[in-house]
């Protein structure tokens, strides 16, 4: 996807390490939140903007405006750096025919039903399963928490 420098899950969405760390270590303009439900929360939302960097754009939006935006190009002459939750998310672009090439998983929290798989990486049955289908399609996924770790392919938390 052009325009794009990092796509990332992260279940905290924007906080210290995206803000700080990836944004400015990528040197973004925008970072992209795609969660239905934070983008439909006036609220959610506003608390996102107010931990993005000074200087750098947010979207945060559904997953069917960003399909759209994506498609039209909105996007191609940014650096963007794309936030989701759940693989899910990613899965559905992949499906809904956006090339995606190489996703990072940086946090997914240790919840009720998950496994963790990696130190700061926890998944449900369905995560895992989305996972798995995302590398089935030739989806590169690493794992990394802060730019300075080295990359890990997360296929062998899997095994």
């Amino acid at each position: 996807m052009q325009g794009f420098v990092n796509i990332r899950i992260d279940d905290r969405l924007i906080h210290g390490q995206v803000a700080t760390r990836w944004a400015t270590g990528l040197r973004v303009n925008r970072i992209m939140v795609i969660d239905n439900d934070v983008a439909n929360d006036d609220v959610q939302k506003s608390i996102l903007r107010m931990a993005a960097p000074s200087g750098i754009s947010t979207s945060i939006i559904t997953e069917e405006k960003a399909i759209t935006n994506i498609k039209a190009g909105k996007y191609d002459k940014q650096r963007v750096l794309l936030v989701v939750r759940q693989p899910r998310v990613l899965l559905n672009l992949v499906e809904a025919g956006l090339d995606i090439q190489k996703i990072n998983i940086g946090n997914m929290s240790n919840r009720e039903d998950t496994v963790q798989v990696k130190k700061s990486v926890s998944l449900t049955v369905e995560e895992r399963q989305d996972i798995e289908a995302l590398i089935a399609k030739g989806v590169k996924v690493t794992a990394q928490m802060v730019p300075d770790d080295a990359e890990a392919d997360f296929a062998k938390f899997l095994k």
